[in-house]
């Protein structure tokens, strides 16, 4: 046989084995277990099969399209041409095996025994925190797994994915560690805040206002805002939501040794963790107006003094504490189209989440696990962090109740949405995901 006849040969067979291999990449309803408590939010859990069945599908034309070509006019092209072809459709394979493992490691986590669940609450807990009162509400979905580390991160929608489609569905990845306390509230809503802050294009925004003011001011601090300014507006989300649970679970996130609680970031786009929580305490206090952000800062102040610092990284640190009344009033009384106009402050109901109205609450729904698990979870996360860090409760029965809770919002959301109350599919994306195959010869 000639080179090219078995080249043509070779590249066929690889092409086919590539069809094959496909086909064992099943859709996530087909080959994971777990209890309908458990499922992703119906949204999501379509958004991301329709993604994947569609990559599969077009890599599927692609290598019948090829296949085609190569018993047709490619038949006599070089083995290079041949070859080269070839090489970018299994480039696409393996995207398309890197899209479905990313979006494996969030799903197979569901099949875990009472993890699952949980996170099915969390799911429920991450939506709610998404939803704020502007007249465009963002619709994404979101969805969250838990990782090894201490830090939390998000995938946000509509950013690109492997082979530059973009992703479907945030994906929040929060560390196991944190399971289960109102803490975790901090570091999910957080990340939250990120997509919300993308929604409503705060950080460019923001940081045009900022950039202005550093322009009048080339000697103050806002050139660190700017750069701090995208972790700044998560954590600002985050304590809008849950109040002093946001604060408390950021202190946690970072106490560190000392070197890195005061080791300046460089182009890091995090803030200096001794400054950030410092930030959050003072958004804190312009929210929700109570002695315990002051009593917070002290404490912060007093497990990190700047005794033994260089005198002027210690100067420095002092001029950004001096400034940060400033950064915080541009953050309240900021606005943007996409907020219709409103101030930042208005676009949350920080009515609800006074520290006074909070421990009321507490009180009146008195530990009634039916009346508590029918209000909306951040709401829930926030009065119980405040009970907490009030003395109310202990750090047990904190997560004994948030469990229980984790556990009823699955179940409550599994049966809203096989009862037909549950969110359908995007109208535009109601097609079938029958897979079909291009095997030609």
């Amino acid at each position: 046989m000639s080179t090219q006849t078995v080249g043509t040969s070779l590249i066929d067979s690889e092409a086919h084995g590539l069809l094959v291999r496909l086909d064992h990449i099943k859709p996530f309803v087909m080959h994971e277990t777990m209890v309908l408590a458990a499922a992703l939010p119906p949204d999501a859990q379509w958004r991301i099969e329709h993604f994947l069945h569609s990559g599969r599908n077009e890599l599927r034309q692609r290598i019948g399209n090829f296949l085609e070509w190569l018993h047709g006019e490619g038949r006599l092209a070089a083995p290079a041409e041949q070859q080269r072809r070839f090489v970018h459709i299994r480039l696409q394979f393996n995207v398309i095996l890197a899209q479905f493992d990313l979006f494996t490691e969030v799903v197979t986590q569901r099949s875990e025994h009472s993890t699952g669940v949980w996170l099915s609450g969390l799911d429920a807990l991450a939506q709610d925190s998404l939803r704020v009162d502007v007249t465009s509400p963002d619709k994404t979905s979101l969805v969250v797994y838990l990782a090894r580390g201490a830090g939390a991160a998000i995938r946000r929608a509509n950013t690109r994915l492997p082979g530059g489609k973009p992703n479907p569905v945030g994906i929040i990845r929060l560390p196991r560690e944190r399971m289960i306390g109102s803490g975790i509230a901090s570091s999910l809503i957080h990340e939250v805040g990120h997509q919300g802050a993308a929604h409503l294009d705060l950080v460019r925004s923001l940081r045009t206002e900022i950039d202005k003011r550093a322009a009048i001011e080339p000697n103050g601090t806002w050139k660190i805002w700017s750069l701090w300014i995208s972790e700044i507006v998560a954590d600002m989300w985050s304590v809008a939501k849950v109040g002093i649970t946001s604060t408390v679970g950021l202190l946690a996130v970072v106490s560190l040794p000392r070197y890195f609680v005061f080791r300046p970031g460089g182009d890091d786009p995090h803030p200096m963790p001794y400054l950030r929580v410092l930030i959050s305490a003072a958004i804190g206090t312009a929210f929700y107006p109570h002695p315990q952000w002051d009593e917070l800062a002290r404490i912060w102040r007093a497990m990190y003094p700047l005794t033994g610092l260089p005198a002027e990284h210690v100067a420095w640190i002092k001029k950004c504490e001096a400034h940060i009344t400033d950064l915080v009033s541009l953050l309240l009384r900021h606005s943007s189209p996409q907020t219709g106009g409103r101030q930042l402050r208005a676009i949350w109901q920080l009515h609800e989440r006074q520290p006074e109205h909070l421990l009321r609450l507490h009180q009146t729904w008195d530990n009634d696990f039916g009346l508590i698990a029918r209000q909306p979870p951040s709401l829930v996360f926030a009065v119980i962090g405040q009970a907490k860090a009030s003395g109310r409760i202990t750090a047990k029965q904190e997560s004994s109740q948030l469990s229980s809770l984790l556990t009823a919002w699955a179940v409550r959301g599994s049966l809203d949405n096989t009862s037909g109350g549950g969110r359908s599919r995007p109208s535009s994306e109601k097609s079938s995901l029958t897979e079909t195959s291009f095997i030609r010869r």
